[in-house]
């Protein structure tokens, strides 16, 4: 199950465990829509996944993908450190 508000999404993992995770951002890129997050215990590590209308989350794995949210992320870090 995934519950997205504005600043944070609930989702459960791989073990059952309800875990809320940040929204960073979201971006759209070829047809697809994405959100990194991360969760606040551990804010370094970004993770990226793709999300459909009904807010289905499904996690980036194809190594282009992970690179292009990878350059989407540091081109938004250089902004926000622009600002």
């Amino acid at each position: 199950m995934t519950t997205l508000d504005m600043n944070s999404i609930t989702m459960t993992d791989e073990t059952g465990r309800e875990v809320t995770a940040r929204i960073l951002l979201t971006f759209e890129a070829d047809d697809k829509n994405y959100v990194l997050v991360y969760e606040d215990e551990t804010p370094d590590d970004i993770m990226c996944f793709t999300y459909d209308d009904e807010g289905n989350l499904y996690p980036v794995t194809d190594d282009a993908e992970l690179e292009m949210c990878s350059e989407v992320l540091g081109a938004w870090e250089e902004e926000a450190d622009g600002e």
